[in-house]
């Protein structure tokens, strides 16, 4: 009988003790927020952006010597402002989430950016290039991790003429995004030496270009230059085949998705150029480390062109609670000082506007359907030629 009941209590005393040393060994939850287009034309790019957020905070959470628990509160800008708003405002007024990793679409960044600043809620920009997200403002709330169009620009005109290209037409989408790259862009390609015969603002949701490349084809332009996103980029390329349109397309970071080579197959894509901040994934410092993590979690997407920095940017905020807890006005602080952080995308410095200092821009072209280095491509050693080459 003795040993029967020292058996009985022996188990509730185990379960007492294990579950004291759980307690002990358990970590406070810190919130975070992710927000990025999930739905809609440029979805591709925001999955992409909220899996490598995910992956990082994966990581983060799977380190014994972190401190907190990381919980990542995904939310749908849809690539609308008015619904980055309302998803921000969510976001900035939970008081539990102590800072975002916040938005692909420059549009929507900058509707953004008075939210984030009257809730004091830190964000770390992963997509979004407009200049005027961090240099429009003086919030020190607002911090970027990738480049400005400013520099994607600047590359794009001297490449471009570089290769001996004098005549372009602009055809740019009429957000803020598709109207700073066309100021930046015009403003580069005439310092350059080449010259801009015609110029035409699009709408967001417009379908058919049919009167726009008409009068382009009459220009004769070397190149199309197009400032906007993905899917308007497949339906002006595609449109521009129909009517015989023999020039060059070249876009900007925002047509780099396996979703526009996809889209327009094989043969129309071919030959596209875009132009990004950054190196490759895998030449970045910690690029092969970061694919080989994603390709082990078996995310069904890519992380395509901006995960990286998404993943950059979440660690970022992650490193900071850590170090200063979960209080946005310290966090917001210590981001503001970030001074040649290591990161998977190099060493990452805020300016006096709380900027990223990103010297390199790399340039693509589409080779075979899918995104290739130039200086990898078969077009840079003349196997290949672009269109009026």
């Amino acid at each position: 009988m003795i040993a029967f009941h020292r058996r009985l209590f022996a188990v509730p005393l185990w379960l007492a003790l294990l579950s004291c040393g759980s307690l002990a060994a358990a970590k406070d939850t810190v919130k975070i927020a992710f927000i990025g287009p999930l739905t809609g034309g440029v979805a591709a790019n925001g999955i992409g952006g909220r899996n490598s957020a995910d992956l990082a905070v994966r990581l983060h959470n799977e380190d014994p010597k972190s401190k907190y628990k990381v919980e990542l509160v995904v939310l749908d800008d849809e690539c609308k402002p008015n619904v980055g708003v309302q998803v921000a405002t969510k976001a900035a007024s939970d008081s539990s989430i102590i800072a975002g990793v916040t938005h692909y679409c420059s549009a929507v960044a900058m509707s953004t950016v008075d939210v984030y600043h009257k809730f004091g809620m830190p964000a770390v920009v992963w997509g979004a290039v407009l200049p005027e997200i961090t240099y429009g403002n003086e919030y020190k709330e607002i911090h970027r991790v990738n480049g400005t169009m400013i520099n994607q620009n600047d590359v794009a005109a001297r490449f471009m003429t570089g290769l001996g290209y004098k005549k372009w037409v602009v055809i740019h989408d009429t957000t803020d995004y598709g109207k700073g790259h066309n100021k930046y862009f015009s403003q580069f390609v005439g310092k350059a030496g080449g010259q801009i015969v015609g110029t035409f603002g699009v709408t967001a949701d417009q379908q058919d270009f049919t009167a726009e490349l008409t009068k382009v084809k009459e220009l004769k332009p070397d190149v199309v230059y197009f400032g906007g996103l993905t899917p308007i980029g497949i339906r002006i390329r595609s449109q521009m085949d129909k009517l015989g349109i023999k020039a060059a397309f070249e876009g900007t970071s925002g047509i780099k998705s396996a979703a526009y080579h996809d889209g327009l197959g094989k043969d129309l894509a071919e030959g596209s150029l875009s132009f990004i901040e950054g190196a490759p994934w895998e030449k970045l410092p910690g690029g092969l480390n970061f694919i080989a993590k994603y390709n082990q979690a078996k995310y069904a997407e890519p992380a395509e062109a901006y995960g990286p920095f998404a993943f950059a940017a979440a660690t970022l905020v992650m490193d900071a609670i850590e170090k200063v807890g979960p209080d946005r006005k310290k966090v917001r602080e210590l981001l503001n000082a970030t001074k040649d952080a290591d990161t998977i995308i190099g060493k990452v410095s805020f300016d006096d506007h709380r900027q990223n200092i990103v010297p390199l821009i790399s340039k693509y072209v589409v080779q075979d359907n899918k995104w290739v280095l130039w200086e990898d491509s078969e077009y840079a050693t003349k196997k290949r030629k672009l269109p009026g080459l």
